[in-house]
C-alpha cells in the first residue's frame, strides 16, 4: 500500500492520454510530477488564521456500513454467473520495467497477482485483496486500450510501466516470496486465491474499462477525478469512506523549517518574500476537505503539487506554527480518488464482498466477467 500511487504507479506518459480531457496536470511551469490518479472549506490566508494546536480529535467510534446501500443491493444481485461477459482482447500485458528499461510479457492472472502483492498488505481481508486486483486489472486494460489508440514511444511498445524491484505497481512471485520471508507460502497462497477471482472481474463504464484510481487512506470521503486531474470522470466521484478515520495512520504531522520550505520552493522556481507569514494563502478546498488550490509565494499550486513539494502524506491538511516552524496536520494518505485500500479492508471485515466494495467506491460502474 503506497499512498502516492494513482492506481498501479503506472503513470508514464501514457496517462497523459486519458479521455475527456482528464489529463494529469503539473501546473504551468511547475516541475513536480503529479500523483498517479490523488485532495476543502474556503478560508483566507492559512498562515494568518494559523492554528497553534492540532485540530480536535475525531471520535474513534465504530463506523457502520449502510445496511441498504445501492452497492449492497447491486452486489447481492451480481452472482458470478450473472455478470455480463467482457472480451478483454488480451491474455497478457507488456510491462516496461522502469529500472531496467526492459519490457516483460506477463500473463493476465500473473500480473494481477503481482499487482496485489505490490499494492496491498497481504494481511488485509481477502475480499479487499480481490477489490484491489480487479482495480489493477481494469486500469491495466484501460492503459492497454490507450496504447492501442495513442501509442507512447517512451513505453517501447509496452502497455504501461511499473517498477517491480521497488514494489511499485507489480512484483514477481520470486520478489514477493523474498519480501514475505517466512510467511511467503501463506502470503502467496492468499494472493493467488484473491487473484483467481479478481483476474476475471473488470469494471466498465459505457462498455470500456475504467481508469480505476486507488489510494491508501482517504480523509473520510474520497474525491472526484477533477481534484487530481484536469477534468471529471463519471465513475470517480466523492463517496463516503468515514471508516478511514479509524485507520492507525489516518493522521500525520509534518514539521518544516522556513529554510526547508524556501529551499524546496526555490528549487521549483518559486519566489518567496522575506516575511514568511506571506508565503501561503489557501484559495480553494473541496467538499471532501482536501486543499485544491493554494498560493505559495508567487505561484498558485494544486493541493497535490504542494503535497509533493513538501512531502505531505495527503492534500487534506491544515497548517499551524510551532515557534518559527510550519506544522502541517494531515489526514489520510494518498490522492484520495477511487478505492480507499484501508476502507476496502474495513468494509470486507464488516461483511462486504469485493463486488460491493467496488460498487461503493466507483460510481455507476458495471461489473463484467473478463473473457
Amino acid at each position: 500500500m503506497k499512498g502516492d500511487l494513482l492506481m498501479l504507479m503506472m503513470t508514464g506518459a501514457s496517462i497523459l492520454v486519458i479521455p475527456i480531457a482528464v489529463v494529469l496536470g503539473t501546473g504551468e511551469g511547475f516541475g513536480i510530477a503529479p500523483d498517479s490518479p490523488q485532495m476543502l472549506s474556503p478560508s483566507s490566508s492559512v498562515v494568518a488564521n494559523v492554528q497553534q494546536t492540532q485540530p480536535e480529535e475525531e471520535e474513534n467510534s465504530q463506523q457502520e456500513l449502510p445496511s441498504s446501500s445501492q452497492a449492497a443491493a447491486a452486489s447481492a444481485m451480481l452472482g458470478e454467473e450473472e455478470l455480463p461477459e467482457y472480451e478483454m482482447g488480451v491474455t497478457s500485458f507488456k510491462i516496461l520495467d522502469e529500472t531496467t528499461g526492459e519490457v516483460a510479457v506477463v500473463p493476465v492472472e500473473e500480473y494481477v497477482r503481482g499487482a496485489i502483492a505490490a499494492e496491498m498488505p497481504v494481511d488485509y481481508h481477502t475480499e479487499a485483496l480481490k477489490a484491489q486486483g480487479s482495480a489493477a486489472l481494469s486500469y491495466a486494460l484501460w492503459h492497454h486500450l490507450q496504447q492501442q489508440q495513442n501509442p507512447d514511444p517512451n513505453l517501447k511498445g509496452a502497455d504501461f510501466s511499473a517498477d517491480p524491484s521497488n514494489r511499485l505497481g507489480y512484483m514477481t512471485e520470486e520478489a514477493a516470496r523474498e519480501f514475505y520471508g517466512d510467511r511467503a507460502d501463506y502470503a502467496w497462497e492468499k494472493i493467488c486465491e484473491a487473484a483467481q477471482e479478481a483476474s476475471r472481474t473488470v469494471m466498465l463504464w459505457e462498455g470500456e474499462p475504467i481508469a480505476a484510481a486507488y489510494h491508501a487512506i482517504s480523509a473520510g470521503m474520497t474525491v472526484g477525478a477533477e481534484n487530481i486531474w484536469d477534468g471529471p470522470l463519471p465513475y470517480l466521484q466523492p463517496v463516503d469512506s468515514g471508516w478511514d478515520v479509524l485507520a492507525e495512520d489516518y493522521k500525520s504531522t509534518t514539521v518544516l523549517t522556513p529554510e526547508e520550505i524556501r529551499q524546496k520552493a526555490e528549487a521549483q522556481g518559486i519566489t518567496l518574500l522575506p516575511n514568511d507569514e506571506t508565503w501561503f494563502e489557501e484559495e480553494e478546498r473541496s467538499p471532501s476537505d482536501y486543499v485544491t488550490r493554494i498560493r505559495l509565494g508567487n505561484k498558485t499550486l494544486t493541493g497535490n503539487q504542494l503535497r509533493q513539494l513538501l512531502g505531505l502524506r495527503s492534500a487534506s491538511f491544515t497548517m499551524g506554527r510551532q515557534g518559527k516552524n510550519f506544522v502541517f496536520y494531515v489526514r489520510g494518505y494518498g490522492h484520495g480518488a477511487g478505492l480507499s485500500q484501508n476502507g476496502a479492508d474495513y468494509m470486507a471485515r464488516q461483511g462486504a464482498d469485493y463486488k460491493e466494495i467496488l460498487l461503493h467506491y466507483y460510481t455507476d460502474i458495471t461489473l463484467a466477467r473478463g473473457v
